[in-house]
């Protein structure tokens, strides 16, 4: 086996965007809008609850906008009772035009770009430099949902979604962020202490039921000052399960630790799908171990993990599955506890239950299999471990899943045979289980080694043996969903 490097991934941290969104300060700011009807009076009315001083050129319908003008939502509204020209924009930050006319949508637009200023025209995106989304607004905390138009419906359906997801209170929690900022920034912590103590305060806004109050504010800087105390410039290692895969499956306490990570260590089995809910400034190392191919040396791990921290940064160690499942996990908690590191385990859902999952059957079964059991199909050397209990392994009552059994399979077979198990036993192999790309393969373990030629490569493997179901039903099963 060949000795791999950790390496940085690169620099590259997102998929591509049909459109940059951005959030336009406006208070203040001359906005130009030409048109009218009932789009054109939406368009004003949004433009002046951001503290634009709105211009509105809509002709002879002015009147349309009159109950605007004399009640804005915020900034000011000022009609205009003619038609739009070209040294209208001058100045503008912004220009949104409702115009029906082709000729008139293009002239807009021309003027617009000549003065220097963003252009909108309502339903013509050929002449849009920028477009309006869906909103959520919980100012100041707003979010907006785009589809580059192409299903404005859509849009409004998520958010819809949104809106339920999120009570009407985190308005006020987001004006508490902003009143209590400066008291956090006047203390001049380390960026690792700041970034805990906004994480205290988004959990509370989301488990409390009330709006913030003085005693949120008080326990809120004394959980920081006991961070201030404990930790003394002492990062922290948490230990990730990332799933078999699928993105899905993450639990939210995961995605909550890759949204605070300042670094993370990730294994090659880990999906990019995960990988994009992690925070976008953080770094990523690939610290990979393949089976039988390159792989980093265990040892330069557990040195990564206790450098990093020592250097005050919260290191994540993300591992495909569940950290505690062949993870190598008590390995890295000596290393980070011998140097005095604090660790968290997240679990995570493992590849098994994944497999299973996908395959519609059952791990256990009070008739089939009342006990569970996790293998591995190699040890340190590569080759199948000497030290299994193949009675154990043999028993008809019992589910067995092999983690890694691509080359020891065989020798495996025969070794579970010669201790009494059953050569009709259903065996499936389940190659990138819950992933876009899996593929299932079903036989008995005394044909299933020979077969497992019929998948690719390369790609995370296990092998689940049992009667767990009845034996025709789970290899049918199996058969059908590979087909």
């Amino acid at each position: 086996m060949s000795q791999r490097r950790p390496e940085p991934t690169p620099a590259r941290r997102i998929e591509p965007l049909a459109t940059l969104p951005l959030f336009h300060k406006l208070d203040g700011r001359r906005v130009v809008l030409a048109g009218s009807g009932e789009g054109a009076v939406w368009k004003a009315e949004l433009l002046a609850a951001a503290g634009a001083q709105l211009h509105v050129f809509a002709g002879d319908l002015g009147a349309d906008f009159a109950g605007l003008a004399a009640d804005p939502p915020a900034g000011t509204v000022i009609v205009h009772h003619r038609g739009w020209e070209p040294r209208d924009l001058a100045g503008a930050a912004l220009a949104i035009g409702d115009l029906a006319d082709e000729s008139d949508a293009a002239a807009f637009a021309a003027a617009g770009r000549a003065a220097g200023c963003p252009v909108n025209v309502v339903d013509k995106p050929a002449y849009c430099d920028v477009s309006f989304g869906s909103l959520v607004n919980r100012s100041p905390l707003i979010v907006a949902i785009s589809t580059d138009g192409a299903a404005p419906v859509f849009g409004q359906a998520i958010r819809a979604k949104i809106e339920a997801l999120l009570p009407g209170r985190l308005k006020s929690w987001a004006e508490a962020a902003r009143a209590w900022r400066p008291a956090v920034q006047a203390r001049e912590l380390p960026f690792a202490l700041r970034r805990a103590f906004w994480e205290g305060f988004t959990r509370r806004a989301f488990e409390a039921e009330h709006a913030p109050e003085e005693s949120d504010r008080t326990a809120l800087f004394a959980s920081l000052e006991r961070l201030e105390t404990a930790r003394s410039g002492t990062g922290r290692v948490s230990l990730v399960g990332a799933g078999p895969g699928d993105p899905d499956l993450l639990t939210l306490k995961a995605i909550r630790a890759l949204q605070s990570a300042d670094i993370i260590l990730y294994d090659d089995l880990v999906s990019a799908g995960v990988l994009e809910l992690a925070r976008r400034e953080a770094k990523r190392m690939l610290v990979g171990k393949t089976g039988h191919g390159p792989s980093c040396k265990q040892s330069d791990i557990n040195a990564m993990l206790v450098q990093l921290a020592g250097q005050g940064k919260h290191v994540v160690r993300l591992k495909s599955g569940d950290p505690g499942i062949f993870g190598r996990a008590g390995e890295e908690l000596d290393a980070c506890a011998a140097a005095g590191i604090p660790v968290a385990i997240i679990p995570g859902i493992s590849a098994a239950q994944g497999a299973a999952a996908a395959l519609g059957l059952s791990l256990t079964h009070r008739d089939h299999a009342r006990r569970l059991q996790f293998v591995t199909g190699h040890a340190r050397d590569g080759q199948l471990p000497a030290d299994l209990d193949w009675q154990a392994l043999a028993d008809p009552a019992a589910t067995t899943v092999i983690y890694m059994p691509r080359a020891t399979l065989a020798l495996f077979r025969e070794k579970a045979l010669a201790a009494g198990l059953s050569p009709e036993t259903p065996a499936i192999a389940v190659l990138a289980a819950t992933r876009p790309d899996e593929i299932r393969l079903a036989a008995t373990i005394a044909t299933l080694p020979e077969r497992l030629d019929e998948l690719p490569a390369k790609g995370p493997l296990l092998v689940l043996i049992g009667w767990s179901m009845n034996p025709a039903a789970a290899l049918a099963a199996a058969s059908r969903l590979s087909a």
